[in-house]
């Protein structure tokens, strides 16, 4: 058996980073994207492997991701809304929001009317 200087055995066939997470989605192009993308200074080892295995779970689970669905699960989530804080996603649309003056006023009829908004002018 041959060794290598730090005890390993030499292997001529490297392992792709996705192979052993058990992934069809690149590891290692999400790790550059997140590198060139300057995110943070630095990108930890774990961190193209997870967004790898959640793009990946997304992927399967939908038939079809556009921008609104991205922004909308970015800005209903607290975490993900502070880290894309300054981020515009182009074609995401906005929040749905309509404010409360806006709406119409529920006028209660005793029993008759129970629940039933008026939309009298």
């Amino acid at each position: 058996m041959t060794s290598s200087v730090k005890g390993k055995p030499k292997s001529s066939k490297s392992v792709s980073r996705s192979s052993k997470a058990g992934l069809q989605f690149p590891v290692g192009r999400i790790a550059r994207f997140l590198k060139a993308g300057k995110y943070a200074e630095r990108v930890g080892a774990g961190a193209p492997v997870y967004l790898s295995a959640v793009l990946e779970y997304l992927a399967a689970e939908k038939n079809r991701i556009v921008p609104r669905h991205i922004q909308l699960a970015v800005r209903y989530d607290e975490e993900l809304s502070k880290l894309f804080g300054t981020v515009t996603i182009a074609n995401g649309g906005v929040l749905p929001y309509i404010h409360q003056t806006l709406l119409p006023k529920k006028v209660w009829k005793g029993k008759e009317g129970l629940g039933s908004a008026s939309q009298e002018f």
